[in-house]
């Protein structure tokens, strides 16, 4: 025992003996180099080393180069750069100021298509996916998982938090983002972008704005109503800023009422700072900075990813205008203290990054396999379930699994945000084989989880490509179960109709076995003209990494589903605000703030499944709505109970309606509610006065009406299961206003 106590003593002694001896070098330190004070708020510790640095140190910090050799522009980039990555900006040692390195995106830790060597990272669902679980706790959670994983691969900023609203269906970054409405969004997304950012990382949000189309991205001029767009688009921003606190904002490559959007001052400077007091930094996407004086005097703090822009704009041109006053020596400080703050206010300086290995060690691949996974498995919407087909226990002794690859993997969007997986392609060779490409299926199979989840039926595979086949062995099974799918990505439109003749394909086994289940694996919202015809319907988006155990614990019901859909799923274009397919030039969006749902409310219309539908194994019953508004403080309550014999959760889903809106009624708040069978809960909720109120304008303000307002509970925007009225006072809000 004295020897045991010896060997403790000694280091125990060793270190009193280095902290006696730090604490007045520490001291020191922070005296001559205050901003090492971590206890120092983030604008001052700003403040401190900006006035420490010249104007060339300044320079560095607002000029990001790409993180990737780049042959079409003979670019090299620095060997302190990751290889394969987005972006990088060189530290400053002399002053402590680390570099940044910059991975994108919103599912995971991506690596550029070029790249010699790829990471095996984990990938979360598609951003359309977590929104559909409506549970921000479970978005945190995967975006803390995905954020670790960026620091672990040696990064400090990650490019994600696609926030833009799905105004139009087609386009091909649906994925990327939360859906169609903004409180559901900017929830969603904002948690992610926290989840991020609890790992010392900062953690963009992005496209800012309007950026709802890929065609023509790099010159279409949006045009939107801005007293429509402070109720949509920039509301699902503001909503995402305010739950997130993103250090970054990255602007987008459109133009927002004729300017490009990374030099457009009502966006950079009169909303973002002046109107919600975000004291980020905004960096541009790579390639979408076109001008030197205009982008940096509307707000613009770093130029990203060179070598994409026709110039080095905030390199040499910068250093020349401000040499001739054209930019201020003030606004170039204020570029740096923004980028600063930010650094500072999310840990890059007291959190440093010591390591950037290839290669993540398997224990930490296998734990966040299971947190993605359970993603997956809460994104999954049940479309439809007529005869309770599923879930596929007891009596599916002979199932055919028809197509979709399933064999192989699950499906994943195309450009900047694809992860590589471990193990590789599932379905290598697929075109595009070069960006937007690779055509990635994760090699996670459903055919073969469901062989794991049920071992006593026989399952066949056949591929799909052959429709007589198909139908043929469907005619032999007690369940065929088809997997159609739709690939989507960056700098490209896409089709609402199935490609590849899988509509053809899913009416001919349809019509040989009345049990057919249709899987898909899509971007967002597709036509399914054959929906009346097939049994089942479950939407699993792109699902990730463990997608094709995902889908197979939730056809089984191992998994009960409880996904509702992000966003309203039409029954044909003719539906759509714009009929016609995104065009090149100038596109208007008429429609103003009545986005998704909104639009059909308005209209009269119904879609083919409705915003914020979600079937389960199980069934839910609501009462006791009840709805109050002392101070115009509008908080909802009532009681939701699982009737049926299974665990599962519901989306509570509240809707507010009042006069003068842009659409019948809005989503005010929701909640997701998990219960055992027989089980109930009261459930209390609070909805957002700027959700009651128009916008206006002129004043500048928010502006409630007084007078009654229904208040509307439901499991999807048309399935209403109670209604009531609430007085509400009169009341105006500052357009600074915030809970």
């Amino acid at each position: 025992m004295k020897r045991r106590t010896l060997k403790l003593a000694a280091p125990l002694l060793a270190l009193a003996a280095t902290t006696a001896f730090t604490a007045p070098a520490l001291a020191q330190q922070q005296t001559s180099r205050p901003w090492t004070n971590a206890k120092l708020s983030p604008d001052a510790r700003a403040k401190a080393i900006l006035a420490q640095m010249t104007e060339d140190e300044k320079l560095t910090l607002v000029f990001g180069l790409f993180g990737t050799d780049f042959a079409p522009k003979n670019f090299k980039t620095p060997a302190e750069a990751r290889p394969g990555s987005a972006g990088y900006i060189p530290g400053i040692p002399r002053l402590g100021i680390p570099a940044q390195w910059q991975t994108d995106a919103g599912v995971g830790v991506a690596t550029q298509g070029s790249a010699v060597n790829k990471r095996g990272r984990t990938s979360l669902p598609s951003g359309i996916a977590t929104a559909a679980t409506w549970d921000p706790a479970l978005a945190f959670k995967g975006g803390a998982m995905i954020g670790a994983e960026a620091r672990a691969s040696g990064f400090n900023v990650m490019l994600a938090g696609g926030v833009n609203l799905l105004r139009e269906p087609r386009n091909g970054r649906n994925f990327e983002y939360g859906g169609e409405d903004p409180l559901l969004a900017g929830t969603i997304v904002g948690a992610q972008i926290a989840g991020i950012q609890s790992n010392h990382i900062i953690s963009t949000v992005k496209h800012y704005a309007i950026n709802d189309q890929e065609t023509d991205r790099n010159q279409m001029n949006a045009v939107l109503d801005r007293t429509a767009a402070r109720m949509s688009d920039l509301l699902a921003f503001n909503f995402a800023i305010e739950k997130g606190t993103p250090g970054s904002v990255m602007c987008s490559y459109n133009k927002v009422d004729g300017l490009w959007a990374c030099e457009q001052p009502w966006l950079l400077t009169d909303v973002l700072r002046r109107d919600w007091g975000w004291k980020g930094f905004v960096m541009s996407d790579w390639g979408a900075t076109h001008t030197t004086v205009a982008a940096a005097n509307a707000g613009l703090e770093q130029e990203s990813g060179w070598p994409f822009d026709e110039q080095p704009y905030f390199r040499e041109p910068l250093k020349a205008a401000i040499a001739k006053g054209e930019v201020s020596k003030a606004r170039l400080d204020e570029m740096a203290h923004r980028i600063l703050r930010s650094m500072f206010a999310h840990g890059l300086f007291d959190h440093p990054i010591t390591s950037a290995p290839l290669d993540l060690a398997p224990a930490m691949l296998k734990a966040h396999a299971d947190v993605t996974r359970a993603d997956a498995e809460a994104a999954i919407v049940l479309l439809q379930n007529k005869g309770d087909v599923l879930p596929l226990v007891g009596s599916a002794k002979r199932i055919v699994v028809i197509g979709g690859h399933a064999d192989k993997g699950v499906l994943a969007g195309g450009g900047s945000s694809l992860v590589y997986p471990v193990g590789g392609n599932a379905v290598p060779g697929l075109e595009p084989k070069v960006w937007p490409g690779p055509v990635m299926y994760h090699p996670s199979s459903p055919l073969e989880a469901l062989r794991r989840q049920l071992p006593g039926a026989q399952i066949s595979y056949v591929d799909g490509t052959d429709a007589a086949a198909a139908a043929a062995a469907a005619k032999q099974a007690d369940v065929a179960v088809v997997f159609a799918t739709q690939w989507a990505g960056e700098s490209f439109d896409v089709s609402l109709g199935l490609t590849d003749n899988q509509d053809a394909l899913i009416e001919a086994v349809a019509g040989a076995n009345a049990k057919t289940v249709v899987v898909l694996e899509t971007g967002g919202p597709v036509l399914t003209p054959w929906a009346d015809k097939t049994a089942a319907i479950l939407e699993a988006w792109y699902p990730g990494t463990a997608g094709g155990e995902a889908i197979a614990n939730v056809l089984t019901g191992k998994v009960n589903p409880s996904g509702h859909l992000p966003a309203s799923f039409p029954r044909s274009v003719s539906q759509l605000p714009k009929p016609s397919v995104p065009n090149d030039g100038e596109t208007r969006y008429a429609e103003g703030a009545a986005v998704g749902y909104k639009w059909y409310d308005a209209k009269g219309d119904k879609p083919q499944f409705a915003f914020g539908h979600g079937l389960s194994y199980t069934r839910f019953a609501y009462s006791g709505l009840k709805a109050t508004a002392p101070k115009g403080q509008l908080t909802v309550t009532f009681t939701l109970r699982n009737t049926g014999t299974r665990a599962g959760a519901d989306v509570a889903q509240v809707y507010v309606s009042g006069a003068g809106w842009e659409a019948p009624k809005r989503l005010g708040a929701f909640q997701k509610v998990a219960l055992a069978p027989g089980a109930s809960k009261t459930v209390s909720v609070t909805v957002d006065p700027r959700l009651l109120a128009v916008f206006d304008g002129a004043a500048h303000q928010w502006k409630i009406a007084g007078g009654s307002y229904k208040v509307l509970l439901g499991q999807s925007a048309e399935d209403i299961v109670a209604t009531t009225t609430v007085t509400v006072p009169a009341r105006t809000l500052p357009v600074s206003w915030h809970p």
